[in-house]
């Protein structure tokens, strides 16, 4: 049976939860709140992905820090230049990359740069999230023996 992709995995419809980073950390919430989903794409005017918002840089870089949500522009918070994946990478290698570098969202992006939305670990299938852990023990085991 061939791996499922990430796309593949993503619910439908695949809607793009977006704000420009002039956009107030309280906007982000409430798009994000109504969507039900835990990332918000953050893209310049012309479209271009700059940075994305998740409900864990909402915690930890807003309320943490006591900043105003209603004053606070998605740039100052956001992460830059997020890491993305295309939609044909396998599940299970996209979530070693969030297990590796502490990540539970990834922009999907096509060869020729088209946003078709964001990849969460909570879209990951038990079977992939399994296989992905003991991948990441196998990198870890590597890496240790090149030490």
């Amino acid at each position: 049976m061939a791996d499922r992709t990430v796309l593949h995995c993503m619910p439908l419809p695949r809607r793009l939860i977006s704000l420009g980073p002039d956009a107030t950390v309280h906007e982000a919430a409430l798009v994000m709140t109504r969507a039900n989903c835990g990332s918000c794409l953050v893209l310049d005017p012309a479209g271009e992905l700059v940075g994305i918002v998740t409900e864990r840089d909402l915690m930890t870089r807003v309320l943490a820090r006591a900043l105003d949500p209603a004053r606070t522009p998605l740039a100052a918070v956001m992460t830059r230049q997020p890491r993305c994946v295309p939609p044909d990478m396998a599940v299970a290698d996209a979530v070693v990359i969030m297990i590796e570098r502490g990540f539970r969202h990834l922009p999907v992006v096509a060869a020729n740069g088209k946003l078709l939305g964001v990849f969460s670990a909570r879209d990951a299938l038990p079977r992939e999230v399994g296989t992905a852990l003991s991948l990441a023990d196998f990198h870890e085991q590597v890496n240790d023996a090149r030490l």
